[in-house]
């Protein structure tokens, strides 16, 4: 069934929200500062993870780096975009009529779990090649993958922040839906460079989010998004 991947994914952080919700009456509120913080290393160090896969390379039994030219005008470009377009904003104002329509609108910080949560589970290649293999093949074992993870990390976040982690799910089921229906428009686009450089400046972005969670909101990583597409542009220019 094409689209069961993105389904299941939707599922399983809606689940983790109902999960975490539970959990976190159990803790105090100094606790829940506590594991928001573990959950910023925890971010962290798989987001550097990712990064140092892309930028790191073995050649002769030496280790080099590279790529510091693509992430710089990536970030700086997708940065000014992303700000222009005032992509954040459009987060906290969905996020805004979320906590309204949904009975929270005293919950002070629905609108920081919604975002926050939100860019954790829908960046990187895992969501975008995954619902491509949905769409195409009718294969949603890389979203089933990815839906173990985002449950535990859900969990944990809605635990901490609070229950807008939860609806994290909305957007997520948007933008793997809309993946899987278009996947045979965005397959070719897609090449293996394409997702490598994708797969690269999606892992600073989602560092960027673990920075805010560990130090508190110091970055809009939102307006950062148009880098992913100037990645997968970026593959394509002559080197």
């Amino acid at each position: 069934m094409i689209g069961l991947g993105t389904l299941i994914n939707t599922g399983a952080i809606a689940a983790g929200g109902f999960a975490g919700h539970f959990f976190g009456k159990v803790f105090k509120e100094e606790q829940q500062d506590a594991i928001t913080k573990a959950n910023g290393v925890a971010v962290l160090f798989i987001a550097i993870s990712g990064a140092m896969e892309g930028m790191l390379s073995v050649d002769g039994g030496t280790i080099t780096a590279g790529k510091s030219m693509l992430i710089t005008i990536c970030l700086a470009l997708g940065t000014i975009i992303g700000e222009l377009i005032g992509i954040e904003r459009g987060f906290e104002r969905f996020g805004e009529w979320l906590k309204i329509k949904t009975g929270n609108a005293k919950d002070a910080g629905f609108v920081d779990a919604f975002v926050t949560a939100s860019l954790t589970v829908s960046i990187g290649a895992m969501a975008i090649v995954g619902a491509i293999e949905d769409g195409i093949l009718g294969d949603y074992s890389i979203l089933a993958v990815k839906s173990v993870l985002d449950f535990i990390i859900i969990i944990m976040m809605t635990a901490s922040m609070g229950k807008g982690a939860g609806f994290s799910a909305i957007p997520v089921f948007i933008f793997e839906g809309s993946m899987t229906l278009l996947a045979r428009l965005i397959s070719p686009i897609m090449t293996e460079l394409a997702i490598d450089y994708l797969s690269l400046v999606g892992s600073i972005l989602i560092f960027s989010v673990g920075v805010n969670l560990v130090w508190g909101k110091k970055l809009r990583v939102a307006n950062m998004l148009p880098a992913v597409v100037l990645a997968v542009i970026a593959a394509y220019l002559p080197v």
